[in-house]
């Protein structure tokens, strides 16, 4: 079993993300916390494998608190969940290795997936490695560096990832670019991988005589 602690201010939210654990076969929820004091508190005592971590905590910001359990050596994994959109945000959490990052407001089923990937990865990490291959393949089932193709950004493909799942509909490459700071031709060259993995969907739209414009889509 893979044990979690919910940390959320809002005890109504608390109560729904321990729900969405707890039906998730292989998780349960051992904790929760709501202010980033009672949090280091709760690490101490159950030391789980798994933070579920709001960002706006009353008396830190979840991504300082996330220095402050490394620096207290607290290694647990952590899963942002958080209505915070700012690419500078999503950028640090990529630094500071945090595992998934998922936009509020989100349903069971996205839920459950996001923490199924996180099992799979975990099993991944846990196997023998006899050569490089394993290796490759351990760093892969993290999206680490070595899974991009040459030229790509490990950091900048969850940048348009993350706009392209929180897009209310599809996104074009300027669309995607304003959104997370990087230039049109960055961004398109991102979202065309993602369409070449069959993670989006590319549509055509047609305006006057021109070129028609591609949009991008979340599958």
């Amino acid at each position: 079993m893979i044990d979690v602690l919910v940390v959320d201010d809002d005890f109504r939210l608390v109560n729904i993300h321990r729900g969405f654990v707890e039906r998730t076969p292989g998780f349960r929820a051992v904790a929760s916390a709501r202010t980033g004091e009672e949090t280091l508190a709760a690490l101490d005592e159950h030391r789980p494998d798994l933070v579920l971590l709001d960002l706006y905590l009353p008396d830190v910001f979840g991504l300082d608190l996330v220095r402050r359990m490394r620096a207290e050596g607290h290694e647990t994994d952590v899963f942002v969940i958080s209505a915070a959109r700012e690419s500078e945000a999503v950028r640090a959490a990529v630094r500071l290795g945090v595992v998934s990052y998922l936009l509020k407001p989100f349903g069971f089923d996205e839920f459950q997936e996001r923490l199924e990937q996180y099992a799979n990865r975990r099993a991944g990490l846990a196997m023998a490695v006899r050569d490089q291959a394993d290796v490759d393949r351990a760093f892969a089932r993290t999206g680490a560096a070595t899974a991009m193709p040459k030229g790509f950004s490990t950091e900048t493909a969850q940048l348009v990832e993350a706009a392209l799942r929180d897009a209310d509909g599809s996104l074009s490459a300027a669309e995607c670019a304003e959104r997370i700071g990087v230039s049109r031709v960055s961004a398109r060259r991102y979202l065309e991988h993602l369409a070449e993995r069959g993670r989006a969907e590319v549509a055509l739209k047609y305006a006057g005589r021109g070129r028609p414009e591609r949009r991008y889509r979340w599958r």
